[in-house]
């Protein structure tokens, strides 16, 4: 299934629910990720323009490796539906918070890209602060919705 240097990910996690341990380690990232942004953010508005430059690159980076280590865990590990199949919840209440969370997630993965990638000329036309409020509020409900998936799949 797995290779032994990848099996870790699917042990037992560390919050203490059904998840394994790759499940636990990108829903503490995701829950954290307000927060981090929230810093760069601050870096900007003391006028860090550079520390905030950086800091977004680097925690933008950070979030599409991170995406890409849970669908590969998600797939290896046998989808939805495997995760879903211990919990207690209806499977399609799950599958449409599942849903809301991926159109938010893609939709705010979206302008945080346009708004690093095209920040000079967004700051030119005066838009890069409104596209980055847009941008946060969508971490900010990539987080929530994130845990809420989790809680549904795990917890519950």
């Amino acid at each position: 299934m797995v290779n032994d240097h990848l099996a870790y990910m699917f042990k037992a996690g560390f919050l203490g629910t059904r998840a394994p341990f790759f499940m636990d380690f990108v829903t503490l990232i995701v829950a954290l990720l307000p927060f981090l942004v929230a810093i760069a953010i601050s870096f900007a508005r003391n006028r860090h323009y550079k520390v905030h430059s950086y800091s977004q690159i680097f925690i933008f980076a950070f979030s599409v490796i991170v995406i890409f280590y849970f669908e590969y865990g998600v797939r290896v590990g046998g989808g939805f539906d495997t995760f879903m199949k211990d919990s207690h919840v209806s499977h399609n209440y799950a599958l449409f918070v599942l849903i809301f969370h991926i159109i938010i997630s893609l939709i705010t993965l979206l302008f945080w890209g346009i708004a690093i990638f095209r920040a000079k000329k967004l700051l030119q036309l005066g838009k890069h602060r409104k596209v980055g409020l847009f941008t946060f509020v969508g971490v900010v409900l990539t987080s929530l919705s994130g845990i809420w998936v989790y809680f549904l799949m795990f917890v519950y």
